[in-house]
């Protein structure tokens, strides 16, 4: 590899090199100076290494012309373009700040206005380039300059393409760009137009707010081909304080179908700018309320003073007897109290003496904690009678004897109910066999009923089992309905002939077509469709998963769905064709508004205007599922599907 020029080197006899800014892999950008017109330029400069490549000099070459017919105010200007010493060179207007990459490195996440503010310029300047038929295919944060007074500019249109007509002068199986940002259509190599340019940029704006991409691999095919595979986080869950708005532009940006994106650069830029006057999301000021209770503390319950010291001490004193006064001593007799010194306590006497001050529990009634003192009548005779003597034997003693037979406690049943209890479930054991063994009589004539052996063959028609027998039906299929289970047959006599799912942003489009069957009504909440696991309660910017409800006729009825995961979004759309429509554009909306809510529950849709053959019930939003991982905790489920 040759050595750069040595600073002070004149070229094209106009500029002079003063210092290198940067190098890529293609050229080297230097600082210069315009003598002519005495201004200092960036010159990109192609390395020498690749001067002799024919291909590489005439794309460079074209860098420069396509960059040179588009003025916009955020896309740097280009003011000239030579050869010297057969090397291609483009001179540009030197831009007096830092790359967007640069700015990431430093601080990792910038704040959403100022993600906002960089999200609409760049969309501006795509829009002008779209406009100017160029897809730029490179938006990446290298490629966006910031100045300090808060200019943002799109630089290098190296890989820029032609949108209609053209040899961009690159290899159809070579993906043009960098494997971090690019767009689904580049990595499979289909068409493109300027929603991949946007693709992109919502790459840019969702690494601007998260700190990261989001989809990176351990190699770069890897990290291009992620973007196929799986849908990104969801925003809300890595800055729960994001406005609400810009999280679903950013969203929006990133789904994998066009069709759900932005449509141009001049409609993100005006989405953006109303997202920007929204704000963050409502937080919820109310002042922490400190429980008594914290279930989180070293995996124990951690209870309150109060409810440890309080009521413990509380249920103690309800139990022992009160403290003697001071210098008083037990006796370990019952009811005997000896004093040194002193007269006993006459218990007339008891109801005045003190007793010691009891804490109180805010909230419990008041408890009787000492002996209360018989109240004698004025004219009986004043004298207390003896107090039977306890015969209790001491904690210490042997008890001798046996108590008396009265007298005597256990826990265990008595014989007799063990026995009645026996014999009550033989005589019960004895009537149900009988029951199935010789079946029963319905008094008509007919013959009983009876189960068929495993591997037997049924009885023929005129000897089969009579209309309600579910135990030989469980298994068959109705003529009425062919390929539904006969416990769905009538449901599928009131009109629904098929249930299918419907993804139309799946790769086959279909999402777990075989459990579609399953949500058709019959009575078992079991039984229910479900949709994939997701990132997000989104779905990662589809435009929304579902199930097609088809009638066997023209019906004008409507229908009736329980949503089995909470929050959901709602929407019917019917079809008169024969066919199902082929796209999401060929079904009408005529069952109302949309439903949502928080909670699961039967929705009910409105009567369609006329009859129709088809409803898709469209989920545009899922709720968590216990079925899911962690990393895609979201999905959908769908059950008792019905005609009212």
């Amino acid at each position: 590899m040759s050595a750069p020029p040595p600073a002070e080197t004149l070229i094209a006899e106009r500029y002079q090199l003063k210092r290198r800014l940067a190098q890529g892999g293609m050229a080297e950008v230097w600082l210069a100076v315009d003598l002519t017109l005495d201004r200092k330029v960036a010159v990109k400069w192609l390395k020498p290494m690749l001067a002799s490549d024919e291909v590489v000099a005439e794309r460079f070459r074209r860098e420069a012309i396509a960059a040179a017919s588009l003025n916009h105010p955020n896309i740097v200007a280009v003011h000239d373009v030579f050869e010297h010493e057969g090397r291609q060179a483009v001179v540009m207007q030197l831009v007096d700040g830092k790359s967007l990459r640069q700015l990431l490195d430093t601080q990792k996440r910038l704040s959403p206005e100022l993600t906002g503010h960089i999200g609409a310029c760049t969309a501006a300047a795509l829009h002008h380039a779209h406009e100017n038929n160029f897809v730029h295919r490179d938006v990446k944060p290298g490629n966006i300059m910031i100045t300090p007074d808060g200019r943002v500019l799109l630089t290098d249109f190296g890989i820029a393409k032609a949108l209609a007509g053209g040899d961009d002068l690159t290899s159809e199986n070579i993906m043009m760009g960098t494997a971090k940002y690019l767009s689904p259509e580049q990595v499979r190599g289909k068409k493109l137009d300027g929603r991949a340019d946007l693709y992109s940029l919502g790459l840019v704006l969702y690494e601007c707010l998260a700190g990261r991409v989001p989809f990176l691999g351990e190699t770069d095919a890897d990290t291009a081909l992620a973007r196929l595979q799986r849908d990104p986080t969801d925003l809300t869950r890595l800055r729960a304080t994001l406005p609400t708005s810009l999280v679903t532009i950013i969203h929006q940006l990133l789904a994998r179908n066009p069709v759900h994106r932005p449509a141009t650069g001049a409609d993100l830029v005006a989405a953006l700018e109303a997202a920007a006057a929204e704000g963050p999301p409502d937080i919820d000021d109310t002042p922490h309320e400190h429980s008594p209770v914290a279930p989180f503390s070293a995996g124990r319950l951690r209870r309150a003073p109060s409810d440890l010291d309080g009521r413990a001490d509380d249920r103690r004193r309800a139990t022992r007897a009160p403290s003697p006064p001071a210098g008083t001593r037990r006796d370990p007799t019952p009811g005997r109290t000896r004093r040194t010194g002193q007269v006993p306590i006459d218990p007339r006497h008891a109801a005045t003496t003190a007793m010691p001050p009891q804490r109180k529990i805010h909230g419990e009634p008041e408890r009787i904690t000492g002996s209360v003192p018989v109240q004698a009548s004025p004219n009986a005779r004043q004298a207390v009678p003896p107090r039977p003597r306890d015969r209790t034997p001491s904690s210490g003693a042997t008890q001798r004897g046996q108590p008396a037979k009265g007298m005597a406690q256990s826990n265990t049943p008595s014989l007799t109910v063990i026995g009645g209890l026996l014999l009550l479930a033989t005589i019960v054991a004895v009537i149900l066999w009988m029951s199935v063994q010789f079946g029963t009589d319905d008094g008509d004539g007919s013959a009983p009923t009876s189960v068929l052996p495993a591997g037997a063959e049924p009885a023929p028609a005129d000897e089969a089992a009579p209309a309600d027998d579910n135990t030989a039906a469980v298994n068959s299929v109705s003529a009425d309905a062919p390929g539904l289970p006969a416990n769905d047959a009538a449901a599928a006599a009131s009109g629904i002939a098929s249930i299918d799912a419907y993804d139309p942003d799946g790769d086959d489009g279909e999402e777990n077509d075989d459990e579609a069957i399953l949500a058709l009504a019959d009575g078992d909440a079991s039984t229910f469709w479900r949709t994939s696991c997701y990132d997000g309660e989104f779905m990662g910017g589809k435009f929304g998963v579902g199930l097609v409800v088809s009638f066997d006729a023209p019906t004008q009825q409507a229908i009736t769905v329980n949503a089995l995961t909470a929050p959901y979004i709602i929407e019917f759309y019917t079809s008169a064709d024969e066919s199902l429509p082929t796209s999401f554009d060929g079904w009408d909306r005529q069952l109302g508004a949309r439903e949502f809510s928080t909670e699961t529950g039967t929705i009910v849709s409105d009567v369609p205007a006329s009859p129709t053959r088809h409803v898709l019930v469209l989920l545009r939003q899922v709720g968590e599922a216990n079925n899911c991982s962690e990393a895609r905790p979201f999905s959908g489920r769908l059950g008792e599907i019905a005609l009212v």
